[in-house]
């Protein structure tokens, strides 16, 4: 019987229980006291098990995670619940009722998408992950609308379906997997795939694909959650605009199109600067909050927008800049000192320096707090330092 297979019996599912908050430090100890009843590899997949589903609640929620079953990759590439659930309202609202999701892993697209009233096929050719998936689908109770089938997925007849969702897997025996072609199944294939869909498709691909790369009848969609850059998506079909780019914050929704807009100028350093949401610095969308907020660019190579007056916007957060000096250690310690900082924030875009090794250096101290940019102005290092907006 194998680990998963075992947790899902009742007494699988009580000796999760028992070890579901079980701190790391005390592993060891809990492992003991449970061996004298129980067989150790069991033990050692429900610690283990506990172990991933607290990993996953940053993704899936308390509530989802503990419930769920995971392996170590499915933790690691799942997509986080409220990206997916984005997706899959969207799919929903362009009128597709039924899905192949391809390349599913454990399911996390898959549940969204069910959630959302689509029934699904995921996909999958390990083993392993279609038997977590499936775990998941009947942990949710939502058995009835996802359909777990092991296979290649390119030899996966997609036309039953009312929409192709593919999601290739972009990490190997080394790492991450840059290149779009190097993906499992290659970017090719997918985009081929998704070009048969009745009447759309998504392909989830790695937020650092060139733009170069997105095919001419993809509209792309880069999505931040809580400000952190989590993927980017090529949309076929209906709903989407063949060459179109999009930035889209979550929570929100809140998306920002592309308008076509040039490069805005660099300028002098106003009073604020605006540090653009990272999926809008991925969509190359720097442009149209500038245009927002009437700036430019401190420099014509770096994302960072300034101006004069402070227009809030939900796609960039403004900071107040206070002081503006050429880089120097010595300096920016002795203004902290100065001011009474002890709690500093380091920001950088343009700079060689590693925030944790400047704050090292600079040993602040003090009840008041900063935040210093380490960035360029008109190709020279420059620090700014100010705080947020208010």
């Amino acid at each position: 019987m194998n680990d998963l297979d075992f947790l899902r019996t009742p007494e699988g599912r009580a000796l999760l229980d028992e070890v579901r908050d079980t701190d790391p430090t005390q592993e060891l100890a809990v492992a003991t006291r449970l061996r004298r009843t129980h067989p150790a590899p069991l033990v050692s997949a429900a610690l283990g098990q506990a172990r991933l589903r607290q990993r996953a609640v940053a993704k899936f929620g308390a509530a989802d995670a503990g419930r769920m079953f995971f392996t170590p990759n499915g933790v690691e590439q799942s997509t986080r619940a409220s990206v997916a659930a984005y997706r899959a309202e969207r799919l929903h609202g362009l009128g597709v009722r039924s899905v192949a999701d391809l390349c599913c892993g454990i399911g996390g697209d898959a549940i969204a998408l069910a959630r959302a009233g689509i029934k699904v096929l995921a996909v999958d050719r390990s083993p392993l992950t279609c038997e977590a998936a499936r775990a998941n689908a009947d942990a949710l109770g939502l058995a009835d609308l996802i359909e777990v089938r092991e296979a290649d997925v390119t030899e996966v007849d997609t036309a039953p379906y009312d929409a192709v969702f593919v999601d290739p897997a972009r990490r190997g025996g080394r790492g991450r997997i840059f290149d779009p072609e190097a993906y499992s199944p290659p970017l090719s294939w997918a985009v081929s795939a998704a070009r048969t869909a009745s009447r759309a498709a998504a392909l989830k691909v790695a937020p650092g694909i060139p733009h170069e790369a997105v095919p001419p009848d993809a509209e792309a969609e880069w999505i931040s959650d809580g400000g952190d850059v989590k993927e980017a998506v090529l949309w076929f079909g209906a709903g989407a605009a063949p060459g179109a780019v999009r930035a889209t914050l979550l929570p929100g929704p809140r998306t920002l199109p592309g308008t076509g807009l040039p490069d805005p100028e660099a300028r002098t350093p106003g009073r604020y600067l605006y540090e653009p949401d990272g999926a809008v610095v991925r969509a190359h969308l720097v442009a149209e909050v500038a245009a927002q907020v009437g700036g430019g660019l401190l420099d014509a190579t770096i994302a960072y927008v300034t101006a004069d007056e402070l227009l809030p916007t939900p796609y960039a957060t403004a900071y107040e800049i206070t002081d503006r000096m050429p880089f120097n250690v010595k300096k920016l310690k002795a203004l902290l000192r100065e001011r009474g900082v002890g709690t500093l924030t380091v920001k950088k875009r343009g700079s060689a320096v590693e925030p944790e090794e400047l704050r090292k250096k600079v040993r602040p101290q003090g009840p008041n707090a900063a935040t210093v940019f380490l960035t360029r102005v008109a190709g020279a290092p420059t620090m700014l330092i100010g705080h947020p907006a208010r």
